[in-house]
C-alpha cells in the first residue's frame, strides 16, 4: 500500500511548483495526482485555481526532504507525518468562533465563482442558513458593505476535496440539465425554420400571383392599344 497524499493534495502541488525546483513527476508522485494536472497547473491551464498549501508548515514534508528531491530527480518524496483525517458527522458543519465572520465572505466567493452550485450544497459545505445565502446573493445581508469574496478553503472553512466534490457535482448536474435545454432549444429551432420556410413559400407564391396578374393587365392593355391603334388606321384608310 503507498504512502498516504496530502490532506489538499491540488493546493499542496500549486505550493510545490511555485515554491521549489522538484520535478512534475515528483509533485504529481507526492500529490497522488496525474501529471497533466500538475503540468496545467504549472501552466495555468487548470480548471480551477488553487491557493498554495505549505506542507513543510503542514508538517507533511520537511525541508530537507524538498532539498533531497530537488537534488535528485529520481528521488521519491517521503511523507513526514499522514494527514490527520477529518471525519463528518450528521448536521450542520461546527464552524469554530473564530472563523464564524468568515463564512460571509466564503459564501459570497462561491456565488461569484460557482454559480450552478445550489443553495443546499453552500449550506452543507459551509455550514450556513439558505436565509443567509439568498441575503448575500441578493445583496441585502446586514453586513453586505464589508462581504469580500475569498476562498473557503483559504478561509478554512472546507477543504479544497470537499470543494472539488462539490463543484463537480454541480457541475454535471448542470451539465445534465444544460443538455436537455439545448435539446428542447433545436426542437424548438427547428419548428421555428419549418414555419419560417412556410411563410417564405406562401409569400413567394403570393408575389408570383401579383406578378402573373400584372403582367396579364399589362397584356390586356397592350393588346386593346393595338386594337384600338389598328382600328384607327383602318378608319384612316
Amino acid at each position: 500500500m503507498g504512502q498516504p497524499t496530502p490532506l489538499m493534495p491540488h493546493a499542496t502541488a500549486t505550493w510545490l511548483i511555485d515554491n521549489t525546483a522538484l520535478s512534475f513527476e515528483q509533485i504529481a508522485e507526492f500529490c497522488g495526482l496525474h501529471i497533466l494536472e500538475v503540468q496545467a497547473m504549472a501552466d495555468d491551464l487548470a480548471g480551477s485555481k488553487y491557493t498554495g498549501r505549505d506542507p513543510v508548515h503542514a508538517g507533511e514534508l520537511t525541508q530537507a526532504e524538498i532539498e533531497r528531491g530537488q537534488a535528485d530527480p529520481e528521488y521519491k518524496l517521503q511523507m513526514q507525518q499522514a494527514p490527520v483525517e477529518v471525519t463528518r458527522t450528521k448536521g450542520p458543519r461546527y464552524t469554530p468562533v473564530s472563523k464564524r465572520q468568515d463564512k460571509p465572505d466564503g459564501i459570497a466567493w462561491i456565488l461569484r465563482s460557482h454559480p450552478e452550485i445550489s443553495d443546499a450544497q453552500i449550506s452543507k459545505l459551509i455550514g450556513t442558513t439558505r436565509n443567509t445565502i439568498t441575503a448575500i446573493r441578493e445583496r441585502t445581508h446586514w453586513n453586505i458593505q464589508n462581504i469580500q469574496p475569498k476562498d473557503p478553503v483559504t478561509l478554512g472553512l472546507c477543504s479544497q476535496r470537499e470543494l472539488d466534490a462539490v463543484v463537480a457535482k454541480a457541475a454535471k448536474r448542470a451539465g445534465i440539465e444544460a443538455t436537455a435545454e439545448a435539446v428542447e432549444a433545436d426542437n424548438r429551432s427547428d419548428k421555428e425554420k419549418l414555419i419560417e420556410q412556410l411563410r417564405a413559400e406562401r409569400d413567394a407564391s403570393t408575389k408570383a400571383a401579383s406578378e402573373a396578374a400584372q403582367e396579364a393587365e399589362a397584356e390586356a392593355w397592350l393588346a386593346a392599344k393595338r386594337a384600338a391603334e389598328a382600328s384607327e388606321a383602318a378608319g384612316e384608310d
